[in-house]
């Protein structure tokens, strides 16, 4: 059973995470639009500021990991956000000054503290019991779902109110966001590692990583979110500019998008627990695939609508499915090396499924980021076969010995 002490840890990073999340789909939204302002008719580098935020977060994941494993989780968060916080700050100057420049290296900076906003979902595991890890760490992404809606809504209020510079109030509020996470985390109780485990260097990296679970939590959890990103990047650019959608529908969609991330992990970490882990991945790429097929039908709103709320879920059982194999695969004096990796690979693949969405649909449109994603969800696919079965293959050859 969890502690007091497990319990405050899921609500204290759940609010963290919760805020963090709205100050991201507030970021998705503005600044792919903001983009789109600064350049003009040429569609290509619109996304870059969002590619650069994904940068940010996968050259600061490895960094991150091991500044909490050096200072601890707690500092190591606060630390973070108040360079979040300044990055945000940075990209609200360069808006009110017009500078594409100024304003991707701020988005940077806060890609950065994203790197380290990514480790709330391992930290709440680190202190708690087995058989409540999964439950943990689903109840951390679904507080995200508070994003779904304030994110959007943020960006609405506050995208006018520095007079004539569209946008520029909506980063302060990013600023505000992120700095709140600093001073929020502070409640958290999570032991730092013992002298023993911090001196223990434990198994090389490619050893770990190179077993069947850990190949599959990375696959799992890399090109799901992968898929999401490419998907969730250019559905802004596809209803406001291919198809004439005005920005409350676009809004309206990303919300619910939102919705499909994050409310699933009320229930996600049960559902693991009840149908293994391997069998909700499954799911969860089988609702990717549905959310191409009906983007792939229509682009009116209710095709957005209902495509990008299947892509949200089937994130959700993806990367909640791959997180939980991975706490499996590694030691607490190991573990930062390991979720540093992991998240420095999901989030270059992120950060290059963004650059390349607005440059795929600049020059081949809507449908073919949708046909890109279908490649990605047949290999988790294929992976998550061949994990079960190495797994039966290898009871069998137990129960077979004498």
């Amino acid at each position: 059973m969890p502690s007091s002490r497990d319990k405050r840890n899921v609500l204290v990073l759940a609010i963290c995470q919760g805020l963090f999340n709205s100050g991201r789909g507030l970021t998705f939204l503005a600044a792919t639009l903001t983009g789109a302002n600064m350049l003009g008719d040429d569609l290509r580098f619109a996304t870059v500021p969002i590619t650069m935020m994904l940068v940010g977060t996968a050259a600061g994941t490895i960094p991150s990991a091991h500044l909490m494993r050096w200072l601890g989780r707690k500092a190591g968060f606060i630390i973070t956000s108040l360079i979040g916080t300044v990055g945000a700050i940075l990209s609200m100057y360069a808006l009110l000054e017009n500078s594409f420049i100024g304003f991707n290296f701020g988005i940077f900076l806060f890609g950065l503290y994203g790197a380290a906003a990514q480790q709330y979902r391992f930290a709440v595991a680190d202190a708690a019991p087995d058989n409540f890890k999964a439950k943990a760490i689903s109840l951390v992404l679904a507080a995200g779902v508070l994003g779904a809606f304030i994110g959007p809504e943020t960006v609405e209020l506050t995208k006018d109110v520095l007079g004539s510079t569209e946008f520029a109030g909506t980063f302060v509020a990013l600023a505000l966001f992120t700095l709140a996470t600093g001073i929020i985390v502070i409640g958290i109780d999570i032991p730092r590692l013992t002298r023993e485990e911090y001196t223990d260097k434990g198994r090389p990296l490619g050893e770990i990583l190179l077993q069947p679970v850990a190949i599959v939590a990375v696959i799992s959890a890399t090109l799901g979110y992968v898929i999401m990103n490419l998907l969730m990047t250019a559905t802004p650019l596809a209803m406001l500019v291919g198809e004439g959608h005005v920005f409350n529908d676009t809004k309206f969609v990303i919300e619910w998008h939102a919705v499909g991330m994050f409310a699933p992990g009320f229930f996600t970490g049960s559902l693991i627990n009840r149908f293994s882990v391997l069998n909700v991945i499954i799911v969860g790429a089988i609702l990717q695939a549905a959310s191409v097929a009906i983007a792939l039908i229509g682009s009116s709103v209710p095709h957005f609508w209902v495509s990008l709320f299947l892509l949200g879920i089937g994130w959700n059982f993806v990367f909640t499915g791959g997180t939980k194999l991975l706490t499996e695969v590694h030691t607490p004096s190991e573990r930062a090396k390991v979720q540093g990796m992991n998240d420095f690979i999901v989030f270059t693949g992120m950060a290059i499924a963004s650059l390349c969405a607005g440059t795929v649909y600049h020059f081949l449109g809507w449908q073919w980021v949708n046909f890109a994603a279908l490649p990605m969800i047949v290999i988790i696919l294929i992976a998550v076969m061949w994990l079960k079965i190495s797994q039966r293959q290898l009871i069998t050859d137990r129960q077979l010995e004498p």
